[in-house]
């Protein structure tokens, strides 16, 4: 399993919409991906930052989202967003969610 981790900061008082965004628009194209498993988004407290995680089945699943779907992702979320997201991807180590076990 795979992660795509992308850190957001958001413009200020938009974390209403952000969530709006990421329930109505996001979350339906994600499901769509071939590969896709999961998605778990966090807010800051003071609602400036977020961080979203999705979980894929391969490496190739995550790269090909990276590239052919998700600069639509950041051109809808334009208008909430401040400079450019941080993407950080990383193979999988544990979830008990997932039932995943490290490998090392």
């Amino acid at each position: 399993m795979y992660s795509r981790n992308v850190t957001i900061h958001l413009k200020p008082n938009s974390v209403s919409e952000f969530t709006d965004a990421f329930e109505k628009d996001i979350l339906p194209l994600l499901r769509k991906q071939e590969g896709f498993t999961d998605e778990i988004t966090f807010l800051a407290e003071d609602g400036r930052d977020a961080v979203a995680i999705s979980l894929w089945d391969s490496k190739e699943s995550a790269e090909r989202y990276g590239r052919d779907t998700y600069p639509r992702v950041l051109k809808g979320l334009k208008s909430l967003v401040e400079g450019t997201p941080e993407v950080q991807a990383y193979e999988v180590g544990n979830s008990t969610f997932h039932k995943i076990a490290s490998q090392v």
